[in-house]
């Protein structure tokens, strides 16, 4: 044997598997490099994005947060004012009832002070015929004499 035919078969060998090799595994190899690259590429840009919708997603948890406080804030502040405003009309209406009822003691004390005099001045009048009876020593007619007892009550 010749060491030159058994390397020349090698080299046609070889040769031929390398053909087959790149005819039949290289491409589905390639496919399957290609497929999985291109997993990878979606998989980072998925993350990528995942990062980037996170970093969204707590920036309007931020804005959402400072928002709330604001909207608190100023329901606080309604709160206080209607506090304010419903004490102020309470006060005003508290004064309002006083005055009214104050105002309608003076007017049923001006009538019980009038229905006073009134009863006075009939008492007095009644005083004064008993007292000219008494000086007269005989009995004067109050029926015959009230314009005189009239005028005698509006004097007094």
């Amino acid at each position: 044997m010749n060491i030159n035919l058994t390397l020349l078969m090698q080299a046609v060998v070889f040769a031929v598997f390398i053909w087959a090799c790149a005819k039949f595994i290289w491409p589905v190899l390639m496919r399957a490099i290609e497929t999985r690259q291109t997993q990878i590429a979606d998989g980072l840009a998925a993350g990528e994005e995942g990062r980037h919708a996170l970093a969204n997603a707590e920036k309007k948890i931020g804005e959402m947060m400072t928002e709330a406080k604001t909207r608190a804030q100023e329901i606080v502040a309604q709160g206080e004012k209607l506090k304010t405003e419903t004490i102020e009309q309470s006060k005003s209406l508290a004064k309002t009832e006083g005055d009214r009822l104050l105002a309608a003691a003076k007017a049923e004390i001006e009538q019980e002070v009038y229905r006073a005099r009134e009863a006075l001045r009939g008492q007095v009048a009644l005083l004064a015929v008993a007292g000219a009876e008494q000086i007269l020593k005989r009995e004067v007619d109050a029926s015959a004499h009230a314009d005189l007892l009239a005028a005698i009550e509006k004097q007094l």
